[in-house]
């Protein structure tokens, strides 16, 4: 019986009929809907990103066994040069002059000795970014920029030292001013007052609308003040902006995702679907004219979404830098200060909001400015994309951590 079907079998595919019927099965499904929405799918996102996105750290697809180790010598490498060549600029710029009367904004760094990580310079590399883009800023006369240098052995510092001479610098500690308080198992509240010192030392120092407030490890981007003054000149201007206790300049690449519980970030996700289901789908009913409208469009809003949450939200976000005015004012969340806009009345809030709380480990400054956001009824934003890089390898609360963003 079995020859009886091979033989049958060979004389049909002989005579081409098998050949046909092959294709007389195969073709017509090629056509149905959703085997084209299943091959999209599959070569999306089991072929195309995982090519396209195993070397992008905020990808989903990211291969850490793969690329990790090299991007973080690679990130370290540069950092290590740019620290170089910001000790050269520190050394040879000239001090600019100083402006009079008040002025809009003093942008401030707080900073400490990072002996571990010396190599990397990181406050020079703060320092120059900010005196170079300032001093060819047009528009930004008035705008400063100070320093507090906290650490409790202020001459041990030697980049803050190296950079007095552009930047006017105040020290916490030494010259009779006595050593930190709370002992040295609490550096988290040694943290927050040296945050608060800083931030009372620019408000006392200029009188300034607005204080800009840096950690020591965060690079501004390129078009720092030019967005800075597009946020003080035209953002916060309605009286809702201006009452904001704080605008965040920085939030962690990490926690940009759409899958965070950030109700803003969903509905983003949501129009980001709704737009790309309706424009695929046109063109892809008028492959396909038999398409269901409602099915198509719901298919490839899906995903859109997918596309945009696994290749990762964070290289979206970059077309934002194409100009000053695309950049977004999100609710604030709770993680991170390494750069914080204050208005002057909101500076005052904060200077007395931590100053009756004390922090501890699993209770830092940021998880206290936002404990206190919610418990005195305050608004806060956060800028997309963020105005800084995160820089630090060691963190001065933690020891090494996570690595650079570059």
């Amino acid at each position: 019986m079995l020859s009886r079907w091979v033989q049958t079998t060979w004389r049909a595919e002989a005579s081409g009929v098998g050949a046909g019927g092959f294709r007389g099965r195969v073709l017509p499904c090629l056509k149905r809907p959703w085997v084209h929405a299943v091959l999209l799918y599959l070569l999306t996102f089991g072929v195309v990103l995982p090519l396209l996105c195993q070397g992008l750290r905020q990808s989903r697809y990211f291969a850490r066994a793969a690329h990790l180790r090299r991007l973080t010598e690679e990130a370290l490498e540069r950092s290590r040069a740019r620290g170089e060549e910001a000790e050269r600029y520190v050394r040879e710029a000239e001090p600019g002059h100083p402006a009079r009367g008040a002025p809009v904004a003093v942008v401030a760094v707080v900073t400490v000795s990072r002996k571990q990580a010396a190599a990397y310079r990181y406050y020079l590399q703060v320092v120059s970014a900010l005196h170079r883009m300032l001093a060819s800023c047009r528009g930004c006369r008035g705008y400063r920029l100070f320093a507090c240098n906290v650490d409790p052995e202020p001459d041990g510092h030697w980049e803050a030292s190296e950079a007095s001479r552009l930047i006017p610098t105040v020290q916490r500690f030494g010259r009779g001013r006595g050593r930190p308080a709370g002992g040295d198992d609490n550096r988290f509240e040694k943290e927050k007052q040296d945050y608060a010192y800083c931030l009372q030392e620019a408000l006392s120092a200029y009188g300034p609308r607005h204080v800009v407030l840096l950690e020591d490890d965060a690079v501004p981007t390129e078009d720092f003040f030019l967005v800075l003054r597009d946020l003080l000149e035209r953002r916060l201007t309605t009286p809702a902006a201006r009452g904001a206790l704080y605008v965040k300049l920085y939030h962690p690449e990490r926690l940009q995702g759409y899958l965070n519980p950030e109700p803003m970030r969903v509905l983003e996700w949501l129009g980001l679907g709704a737009l790309g289901g309706t424009s695929l789908s046109i063109v892809y009913r008028k492959l396909c004219r038999r398409a269901s409208v409602m099915l198509s469009w719901a298919v490839l809003a899906l995903y859109t979404m997918l596309v945009v949450e696994l290749a990762g939200r964070h290289y979206l976000l970059e077309w934002r830098r194409l100009s000053p005015q695309l950049y977004s004012l999100m609710p604030a969340t709770e993680c991170c200060t390494p750069a914080m806009l204050f208005s002057a009345p909101a500076a005052r809030r904060v200077l007395a909001y931590l100053g009756s709380v004390r922090c501890r480990a699993g209770y830092a400054k940021d998880t206290a400015l936002y404990a206190l956001l919610r418990e005195h009824g305050e608004t806060a934003y956060a800028l997309e994309p963020n105005l800084v890089t995160h820089i630090g390898l060691y963190s001065t609360l933690r020891g090494p951590i996570a690595q650079p963003s570059l």
